[in-house]
């Protein structure tokens, strides 16, 4: 069947890459296999490993500063700023933006398929009105919104199939701000709400029609095993959101996902214990929603140092033998590698050249010399609770061997203050501000790591901090925005800038690379505003914020 955008293409005699087929069904096998479909993009992470990694390599260094943009999509709203990752699936793409409006695109020329605009809701929470991404499969297209309901659309028509509220968002103080993630026959979603009082879950849903297949509770009840980890009732409102997206790894049929921060954020004398399972990574069985193993990075966390990052899967030397490792960076600044067939600590290492709230981690993962905030006094303490790595999301490149990662070189006063929860609300238990670090004024870079050691390959230096994900591809090549308004390309082996394109306003989401009839396509999401870093960057107050999704590729031969 035809649709509307296709007739007409076809009536203008225009581009022959126009769509005017359907998309064949995103199955469960095909998202399992997705390395084999490099056209395609076909979940936020671009695969199950969660690699950010294309091996298209169209697009190459010797050319690449011919790219050049072949169409944009201004997605109507201003508010928060394009934060999305955008999937492509046979040369459509879809695409969410602010206020949860959702795009389905011709991926070759912009070409509006159809849009689902989702009503606007009353109250919205503080955690924004911006989502970081959706997920296809099954013939849908599924979404979280920001008054925690979870919808599946048709994916031909963007029409509303089914929709599930998961919690009163009025009542819990929590929405859904991460890209869900289909495994199976199942969709999976975390939830906001790691600094209200709030408790965290992860939540699975038939994805034909939309029943509750189980939940985890990420802060164990009474019976429950790690219940024993929380002070008298601070369980039910400690936090330990889902907030971003997880990883699937088909051979071992586990899934992983990781854990945010206790509340309150910056007290813990109240919740005394080691707050399982916040700053976790767990490993669940995808069917059932059971426990398989978990690893607390961070017991009774009190910075504001989540560990709800990305979770990189790799299969690598490790001592002298192939092992099938998870690689996790976390706000805190550093970067934790376990054995993910059971949890094992293997490393951890630091992204960041600024860190005081620990001395180091010693070889069994123990943190060594904790620096926490203190009641009536101002502690310096780095990175800052703003990240020393952003929740935006690294990239790893098989042909180099690297893992590529930004890091925040900022740190600020912690001062915790007793608190009482009030249900659903902000529950911090302290305030912060907002410091450069010592001897030095606040920055940011780039850079290329071993995943496993953290031993640095290279550095790119930016006037500011850098909050947009990485993108490398086949050629070598790695994409990204920045803070001033600029999508680059860099030499992904030595980290040398190739090329530039100003787009007008900060990027803070998620590029992606794909193909249609044979031609590579790069997708940057842009739109965010820099006026936030303005405590220690003055000149960023009035930067603009928009909603803009630029498309790139290489001038067709004639």
């Amino acid at each position: 069947m035809f649709t509307r955008a296709c007739v007409r293409k076809i009536l203008l005699v225009t581009l022959a890459t126009a769509i005017c087929t359907p998309a064949a069904e995103v199955t469960s096998e095909r998202l399992e296999n997705a390395e084999k479909e490099p056209h395609n993009w076909l979940t936020y992470g671009g695969t199950y490993k969660a690699w950010r990694y294309s091996p298209l390599d169209q697009i190459n260094r010797g050319n690449v500063r011919k790219l050049a943009p072949v169409w944009a999509l201004q997605v109507g709203e201003l508010t928060g700023g394009l934060q999305s990752t955008p999937l492509v699936a046979d040369g459509v793409m879809y695409l969410m933006g602010p206020w949860n409006r959702i795009f389905a695109l011709n991926a070759a020329t912009g070409e509006e398929i159809w849009h689902y605009y989702y009503p606007r809701p009353k109250n919205v929470t503080f955690y924004g009105t911006w989502n970081r991404g959706l997920a296809i499969g099954h013939g849908l297209v599924f979404i979280g919104t920001m008054d925690n309901h979870l919808l599946a659309l048709d994916a031909k028509r963007g029409r509303e199939v089914w929709k599930v509220e998961i919690e009163d968002a009025d009542q819990c103080g929590c929405n859904i701000t991460g890209a869900p993630l289909v495994v199976k026959d199942k969709v999976i979603t975390g939830v906001s709400g790691g600094d209200s009082a709030h408790r965290g879950y992860l939540d699975a849903y038939d994805v034909k029609t939309g029943r509750r297949a189980w939940r985890f509770w990420t802060i164990p009840g009474p019976g429950e095993p790690g219940h024993e980890t929380w002070e008298g009732d601070s369980w039910r409102y400690g936090g330990a959101g889902t907030w971003l997206t997880g990883s699937y790894d088909p051979e071992l049929d586990l899934l992983y996902w990781t854990v945010g921060n206790p509340t309150p954020d910056m007290y813990g004398d109240d919740r005394e214990g080691d707050n399982l399972y916040t700053n976790s990574v767990i490993a669940l069985d995808p069917d059932s929603g059971k426990l398989r193993w978990y690893y607390q990075e961070i017991p009774h966390e009190v910075w504001d140092f989540d560990s709800a990052y990305e979770s990189i899967l790799v299969d690598l030397d490790y001592q002298g033998r192939t092992r099938k490792l998870l690689v996790n960076p976390s706000k805190s600044g550093f970067t934790w590698v376990l054995d993910r067939t059971n949890g094992e600590f293997l490393n951890a290492w630091s992204l960041v050249e600024n860190y005081n709230w620990i001395e180091r981690i010693d070889e069994k993962g123990n943190l060594i010399g904790r620096l926490e905030p203190e009641v009536g006094t101002g502690k310096f303490i780095c990175p800052s609770m703003a990240g020393g790595r952003g929740w935006n999301h690294g990239a790893y490149s098989p042909k180099t061997g690297w893992f590529y990662s930004t890091g925040n070189e900022w740190c600020n006063i912690l001062r915790a203050r007793p608190e009482e929860p009030r249900p659903g609300e902000v529950f911090m238990g302290g305030e912060a501000e907002m410091r450069p670090p010592p001897g030095g004024k606040p920055s940011a870079h780039l850079g290329a790591y071993d995943p496993i050691t953290g031993k640095r390959q290279w550095t790119y230096r930016p006037k500011y901090p850098l909050a947009d994900s990485q993108l490398v591809t086949g050629s070598n090549l790695l994409f990204t925005g920045d803070y001033e308004g600029r999508f680059n390309a860099f030499d992904a082996v030595t980290g040398k800038k190739l090329w530039s394109f100003r787009t007008g306003a900060a990027h803070r989401a998620g590029p992606i690379t794909y193909a249609v009839d044979g031609r590579q396509y790069v997708a940057a999401p842009s739109g965010s505003s820099a006026a936030g870093l303005a405590s220690l960057w003055p000149e960023l107050k009035d930067s603009p914020a928009g909603s803009t999704l630029f498309v790139f590729a290489l001038p067709e031969s004639k």
